[in-house]
Formats: structure tokens, sequence, C-alpha cells
């Protein structure tokens, strides 16, 4: 009994060490960053009627996407870029007032059709705007700019992202006075575009032109090194 449990604590002691010399690493972290010119804007429009009737609401609202869609036709909008994310039909109450004590009743029906456009051409963007909000639309949710092809931008972020976790991780090794071994993993923690965004006060002066900036593309990455002997 006396040798089975010399030979566990044996196992145990190697185990250990085995254990104590995997985890000779430095784990660092890295961001990369790249600013660059969007090429696309995306605005989201809507067409909103109230009526007492629910049909006339609803077919006024109809009436004034087609217009709209029509206008994106020929502006030169493709029909892929542009899609219906919400058709609504509310009724419209009154006497709900805290100083009513009348029932309250439906009065009327408010209809909704909002969408989504994607514009591929900024030049074109201020006047598409404004097209489509003289004739037809009268809600605008605002826009936002990006990138037809955001793949070489995020490329390059990431690229830029593990030569900064590779410095840190140099860094940390010299100032431990120890010697910087090969990468054991790599791990991405995510990165994103950062959209431009217009706001409905900048969106109602659609004659203003329309400043698209730069987007700032992001990534981050975890390294892990082992630390050489």
């Amino acid at each position: 009994m006396k040798l089975v449990l010399q030979a566990v604590m044996v196992w145990i002691c190697v185990t250990c060490a085995v254990a104590a010399q995997d985890m000779r690493v430095i784990t660092t972290q890295g961001w990369g960053a790249v600013e660059t010119a969007p090429d696309m804007a995306t605005i989201r429009v809507g067409v909103t009627h109230e009526d007492p009737e629910a049909t006339a609401a609803m077919a006024a609202t109809s009436a004034g996407v087609s217009a709209v869609l029509a206008r994106l036709s020929d502006a030169g909008i493709a029909s892929r870029d542009v899609q219906t994310n919400n058709i609504s039909l509310q009724p419209v109450w009154s006497g709900r007032g805290a100083n009513n004590t009348a029932p309250a009743k439906i009065t009327g029906f408010a209809a909704s059709n909002t969408l989504t456009v994607r514009v591929r051409d900024l030049a074109a963007l201020g006047g598409i705007l404004d097209l489509i909000v003289s004739d037809g639309a009268n809600t605008f949710n605002g826009l936002s700019f990006g990138l037809q092809e955001p793949k070489p931008a995020a490329d390059a972020a990431r690229a830029e992202a593990v030569r900064d976790a590779i410095d840190r991780a140099q860094q940390l090794a010299d100032a431990a006075g120890v010697t910087l071994g090969p990468i054991q993993s790599i791990s991405e923690q995510g990165g994103m575009a950062r959209p431009q965004m217009m706001e409905m006060a900048a969106a109602r002066q659609m004659d203003a032109p329309v400043a698209a900036g730069e987007l700032t593309v992001t990534a981050q990455v975890s390294i892990v090194f082992s630390i050489a002997e």
C-alpha cells in the first residue's frame, strides 16, 4: 500500500511540474484600426398616414411607398438595394388623457411602411434624399455610411492587431528578462466598422451637401506565446 501511495505522489509531482512548465507563456491583446473612406450609404425612410378608416390609411401609405420606389428606380437604385423592413397598422386612440373619465375609443388608424435603401453612388446621395422625401416619404430614420467590400480594410486592421500583440509580447519578455518563444495560439476577439451616422435633424436639409467622412475599421486579437528556455 505504501508503494502505491509513493507512486501516486510521484505521478502528482511530475504532473504538476509538467503543468507548471506548460504555463510558461505570455498572453497579450493586440488592437488594429484602419481609416478608410466609405463608398456606400444606407438610408432608412418611411411613409406614414392616418385616416379614420384603416383601409384608407393603408391605401395612402401604399401610394406613398409606390411613389418612393418609382423615384428610387428612376434614380438608378437597383431593386436588390431596396428592402421593406416593416409594415404596420395601429389604432389611434382618443380619450386616454389623465383627466378624461370617458372610456377611450378608436378614432382612426395609422399605417406605416419603412424601407432600407442602399445607395452605392455617394455623389448622388443628396439628390436621392431630396427626391424621396419630397415625393412620398414623410419619415426619415437617418443614414449610415459603409463599405461595399469591407474585407481589405478588415484584413489590414487584423494584420495591425497581430503586429501590435507581438510588439506588446516582446516588450513584456524584455522587461521580464526572458526570451519570447513561438506563438502557441491566436484568437480573434472581434472587430467592426464604426459607421458615420447622419441624424434626422441634419437630413431635413436635403439640399445641403452630405459629408461622408471616414470609417474606422477595427480588429482585436489575443495571442499566446511560449517562453523559450
